[in-house]
């Protein structure tokens, strides 16, 4: 991996945790570089007056008195590249993104563009212009002098406490106890090495310290400066966020909604460590800090803690958490068999346990999978655990792979002790032969079934020759049992099997795979079949639609193959993307394979089903499994994924040669279909300690996003012998938007105490057709071709015609839509937010440029409307009237999709269900027309592509009609919160059941 280098130039190192820090950098000043609207940058020097009323620089060819930027004309402060000027292409790649700032001033609205070299000096920056800009309008006293903060009495109050002599010191050591106490995770080598720089500082050695010097280590040690940048983003004193601040937070940065001052509340009594502020409602940075880190503000989305699919589907729509060797704690060869394997792999919510039953020494029935006889498991000893264990992490049904390789004596042995022992919960109905599928996992919930052979109805004797499967004969081999049932000539192996164990087999009867065709015409529903994954792998790559086609109807076991001897594991994502519900995982093999699999099947309140996407389900529908772009009828996302920091990071294990210091960087992937498989990395944060900075955006394009895990691994670029740290896995469809942390695992899965990663996660649409844009481009509208999703010819002239009639209403879809994105795009734009941020932070953005403003607010919407106008008041500047322009845009284009939308939509279901009524009489059709080979598979593709299309666009427009609804009701929200909305008695229709939102006064 190639190595990079980052220089922070933060001066002396100086951690800003505070805005009087902040104030101090601007007031010694620094070289900052000014970008001009011809894309040239010049170094100059700024600094803030010491009146703390203008900002300056120089050299100029200006007049003193020009080369400056009073306090009170600024209108806003933007982080990145939010402004036309540094957005341009001429310098989007040459500078990162979080070191740019601009300062919007003026009546004119102007922007002052400027690149620092390191995002902590943007941060301290803007942290200090946006208290500048807040404390020209409130006028409270002058940073950092005055009555204590809440934090400082807070945190005196903590050491007076601890102070049981009452003497006014406490000894080093109980400080330092007392700071590791209420920040956990932290090294006391840390907070030691603090108290003696301080003490050294303030000519105060000793055994003891006093209480403000207790305090001053408490501030520095325990202020993270990147939450403390946002609360005083969000903060209306920059000191601490008051209720309203904090419903702001929530509502507009996390997504929540819903969200009332009552629930506020409870966040603040439930976080805020100080007394005074639990009761004035006050969220200070520290309160603020714990709320961030907790389970309520997880990147995990809680709603997916519990069973949240539906699960009466048939049990061929779910992939199933399945097992391979579930009691080996070693590898395949040298593995030793131990029984708490099967509790482990039970509690993790694995559905489908694998038990190949062997001739025991006793006369009994073993398992074992190791070639020492010493280490095998009785059989009897393996099911008495399986009916203690088998629903203690999920209710629903789980499934037993027997595969016999006993004598038929002791398969009765077996056959009578799983009878015995499972009682009512071994499943032995038989399957319904009027039914098409499979019963739901709700219908079997409690239930355990057995897959395994069956004797033909033709056997009446006590037991008879079936054929065999491939599984396990690894292990015979090894044993130097390979011969003993080997047919002659050839062939299929044959072997024994009892009547008594056939009987238990009802819903999982395991048969040979012949072809797609034969499966196609006589598989039933309750047969399955058992796949090696180099067999599977090749029906993956050559014929994928097949293989989805057959795992809609019929359950199939991918296992892994006998070359992998050391226990490692295929990929399961690789199994998945043709809808294969058992792929079978060596449990006892951590690393990124077993990552993916813990972490996906999380996602449903880890019960081990989680329900396939819905075009793999549909009976109707065109899906492969190989594409390389988006799919029809899927709406492609891209997920914005800014990794701010790092938090208690461990050294890697096998490092025990290096130092204390770790130099870590972050690896984000995506694992998906070919199309979403994607990897991205941040820089290395150099000589960072535990807790590294890496402030780095990241974007990735999710074309089938109910198929896609994100992994974030965090890995040493110094290291010697490991490099891994720690790493977690969460599928896409259970990412929480906002500031989140991302609780760190090892290697193992295990969580890693207090080991955090914080970032920002934000999911968009994905704008128009076509690939994704390259990130750091703006994506120039306007020059790109549209792109229309049309329907195929089938070559069957009568099912032509009615594909033919969706072609204009296919057009109109695709216009409908994209002319409503493209204006919510250059709207954004105009507000300085990216295409991330959502409607009400963009009025609540144009409400804090007029609220900033000496006249009164020059702007209005008109909230009587439905469709309400932004009006302008007498004269405006050049920016305002683009904004206005461009809302009246984004506001027309969303009233002709809203009112055109559901005449659209009839025109695509009905094309969609006329097409359909030709499906079942699809095999005579063809047969009629002569198709035949390549003709005939050439036409039920288009004509499942054509179905797919036209349910899928259908889709696209009635979701992008709810996403407009959505915008209307939140400008009519945020115009009553922020003060430029008049006549607000009237609400969008249909009326949105949300908790009504107080106006919230600047």
């Amino acid at each position: 991996k190639k190595k990079t280098v980052s220089f922070s130039s933060m001066p002396n190192d100086r951690k800003i945790n505070s805005t009087a820090a902040c104030i101090s950098l601007m007031l010694e000043g620094c070289e900052l570089k000014k970008v001009r609207s011809n894309s040239r940058m010049y170094s100059r020097f700024f600094v803030l007056d010491a009146d703390m009323r203008s900002v300056r620089w120089e050299p100029s060819k200006k007049d003193s008195e020009k080369a400056k930027i009073e306090i009170k004309s600024v209108k806003e402060v933007r982080v990145g590249k939010k402004t036309p000027v540094l957005r341009s292409n001429g310098l989007s790649d040459q500078f990162p993104d979080e070191c740019a700032f601009s300062i919007i001033y003026g009546d004119n609205y102007e922007s002052l563009d400027l690149v620092a070299s390191s995002a902590d000096v943007v941060s301290a920056w803007v942290m200090g212009l946006r208290y500048l800009v807040s404390y020209g309008k409130h006028s409270p006293e002058a940073p950092g002098t005055g009555h204590p903060s809440l934090r400082t009495s807070w945190i005196s109050s903590v050491f007076d406490l601890a102070d049981l002599e009452k003497s006014g010191r406490i000894p080093v050591s109980r400080a330092v106890q007392l700071i590791k106490a209420l920040n956990p995770g932290m090294k006391t080598s840390t907070i030691e090495l603090k108290f003696k720089e301080l003490q050294k500082a303030s000519e105060r050695p000793g055994v003891e310290v006093a209480c403000d010097l207790f305090v001053e280590a408490y501030c520095e040690l325990c202020t993270r400066p990147e939450i403390f940048f946002l609360l005083v983003q969000f903060s209306s004193n920059k000191e601490y966020l008051g209720v309203k601040d904090l419903l702001m937070f929530l509502e507009v940065e996390q997504g929540m909604e819903g969200v009332t001052e009552e629930k506020c509340l409870e966040i603040v009594s439930k976080y805020e460590p100080s007394k005074e502020g639990r009761e004035k409602g006050y969220l200070a940075i520290d309160g603020f800090t714990r709320y961030l880190l907790s389970a309520d503000c997880s990147i995990f989305d809680p709603q997916h803690r519990k069973v949240c699919q539906d699960m009466a589907q048939p049990l061929s729509h779910y992939y199933i958490s399945s097992a391979h060797s579930a009691c080996l704690l070693e590898d395949n060869f040298w593995g030793r068999s131990d029984i708490s394997g099967y509790i482990s792999a039970l509690g993790l919510g694995c559905r489908s346990i694998e038990l190949v039953l062997w001739d025991g020494p006793e006369g009994e029935p073993v398992v074992y999978t190791s070639p020492s006889a010493a280490s095998c498991v009785p059989f009897r000893a393996v099911v008495g655990l399986i009916d203690q264990h088998a629903f203690a992490a999920s209710a629903y049904p789980l499934i037993l792979c027997l595969v016999v390789r006993c004598s038929a004596p002791q398969q009765r042995l077996a056959a009578q002790c799983l009878r015995k022992t499972l009682g009512e919960k071994l499943y032995l109905e038989p399957p319904n032969p009027l039914a098409s599928y499979l019963p739901s996992p709700e219908q079997l919930k409690g239930r355990i079934l057995i897959k395994g052979k069956k004797l033909p109805p033709s056997c009446e004797d006590s037991e008879g020759e079936v054929s065999d499967e491939e599984e396990g004969w690894e292990l015979a081999r090894r044993l130097g049992q390979e011969d003993r049932e080997a047919p002659e000539g050839g062939g299929p192996r044959r072997v024994r099997l009892s009547r008594e164990l056939s009987e238990l087999v009802s819903l999982c009867q395991a048969v040979p795979f012949q072809d797609f065709e034969s499966s196609r015409r006589g598989q039933r529903y309750w047969e399955m079949c058992s796949f090696s994954e180099v067999e599977a792998g090749r029906f993956a790559n050559e014929c994928p639609a097949e293989l989805v086609s057959y795992n809609k109807r019929f359950l199939s076991r991918v296992y892994p193959s006998p070359m992998r001897i050391d226990a490692s594991n295929m990929n399961p994502q690789d199994f998945w993307k043709c809808g294969c519900q058992m792929v079978a995982m060596n449990y006892q093999t951590p690393g990124l394979m077993m990552d993916l699999n813990a972490g996906w099947f999380r996602q449903n309140g880890a019960c081990g089903y989680v329900l396939r996407p819905a075009i793999m389900r549909e009976e109707v529908s065109y899906f492969s499994a190989n594409a390389k772009d988006s799919l029809p009828g899927v709406p492609a996302q891209l997920l914005h994924l800014k990794v701010i920091s790092g938090q208690n990071l461990p050294k890697p294990k096998g490092s025990g040669a290096k130092g204390e210091v770790v130099e870590p960087y972050v690896c984000a992937e995506i694992h998906g279909i070919p199309a979403d498989c994607a990897e991205h990395r941040t820089k290395t944060a150099l000589q960072s300690g535990d807790n590294p900075i890496f402030d780095e955006s990241l974007e990735f394009q999710i074309n089938l996003p109910e198929l896609a895990v994100l992994r974030f691994v965090v890995l040493d670029d110094d290291y010697i012998g490991d490099e891994f740290i720690a790493q977690y896995t969460i599928p896409f469809e259970c990412l929480q938007p906002g500031y989140r942390h991302v609780p760190l695992q090892s290697l193992a899965g295990e969580p890693l105490p207090h080991a955090t990663l914080f970032v920002h996660v934000a999911i968009t649409d994905r704008r128009g057709g076509g690939k994704g844009h390259r990130r750091g481009l703006a994506g120039r509208r306007g020059r790109r071709v549209r792109e229309y999703t049309s329907t195929k010819a089938t070559g069957i002239k009568a099912i032509d015609e009615v594909f033919r009639t969706a072609t204009q209403p296919l057009r109109e879809a695709t216009d409908l839509r994209e002319n409503v994105q493209n204006a919510l795009v250059s709207f954004k734009e105009l507000c300085g937010l990216t295409p991330a941020a959502n409607m009400k932070q963009c009025i609540l953005t144009v409400s804090t440029w007029l609220l900033h403003s000496d006249s009164t607010p020059s702007v209005t919407l008109n909230l009587a409307e439905k469709y309400p106008s932004m009006e302008a008041q007498g004269p405006i500047p050049d920016l305002l009237r683009k904004v206005l322009t461009a809302y009246e845009t984004m506001i027309q284009t969303s009233r002709t999709l809203i009112e055109s939308a559901d005449a659209v939509y009839g025109k695509l279901i009905q094309a969609q269900q006329a097409g359909m009524d030709f499906h079942k009489e699809l095999h005579r059709i063809e047969t009629k027309e002569g198709l035949r080979g390549r003709k005939l598979q050439k036409a039920l593709e288009s004509f499942a592509w054509n179905i797919t299309v036209l349910k899928g666009q259908a889709d696209l427009l009635k979701h992008a009609k709810a996403e407009a609804l959505d915008n209307l009701w939140q400008i009519h929200n945020a115009g009553q919160s922020c003060g430029i909305g008049r006549n607000g008695s009237a609400s969008p229709e249909p009326s949105r059941l949300r908790a009504p939102l107080e106006p919230i006064p600047e």
